[in-house]
């Protein structure tokens, strides 16, 4: 507490002697400054009308979908995912949950998809004891590269541990 508090006066007196000074702007006058692109691609898909292309500049993670109102416990609960890449790097899928007012996450390293691949089913699981219940869950997939990624046919999924 007394170390944010110090550095919040040091912050304030900068900035009151106008010594701050701007290192670069950003651009945000086009989409094609961020680096990174998200469509529908129709033509490379697992299943329905198509998949879900990402194409990026710089590491990034995408959220996929947010779903609420889950009721399970003393169960895992199973992220899937079809994903396909071309990339200079790796890619794998993130599950955060929040359990009350906390945040947890899982996420998939052990098995990323890398470089070019075809289509992988890519999937991370998130265990829940008994009394645990999530109040939200969000989905991502994070990539640790450059190039695109395509994901479809995202499946949550519910094991029970016993």
């Amino acid at each position: 507490m007394r170390y944010t508090l110090a550095v919040l006066a040091i912050l304030v007196m900068v900035s009151a002697q106008g010594m701050a000074a701007d290192l670069r702007k950003l651009s945000l006058d086009d989409t094609s400054s961020i680096g990174i692109a998200i469509e529908t691609d129709s033509r490379v898909k697992i299943e329905g009308e198509g998949s879900i292309r990402i194409t990026t500049k710089h590491p990034t993670t995408v959220c996929i979908g947010e779903v609420n109102g889950l009721d399970i416990e003393d169960a895992a609960l199973i992220y899937k995912a079809m994903v396909k890449s071309d990339l200079e790097g790796g890619a794998y899928l993130e599950m955060l949950v929040q359990i009350g007012e906390e945040q947890y996450f899982s996420k998939g390293m052990n098995d990323p998809i890398m470089g070019k691949s075809d289509w992988r089913l890519l999937q991370t699981p998130f265990i829940f004891q008994v009394g645990q219940n999530p109040g939200k869950v969000l989905l991502n997939i994070v990539i640790n590269g450059r190039g695109i990624v395509w994901i479809d046919d995202v499946v949550l999924s519910e094991t029970p541990l016993k």
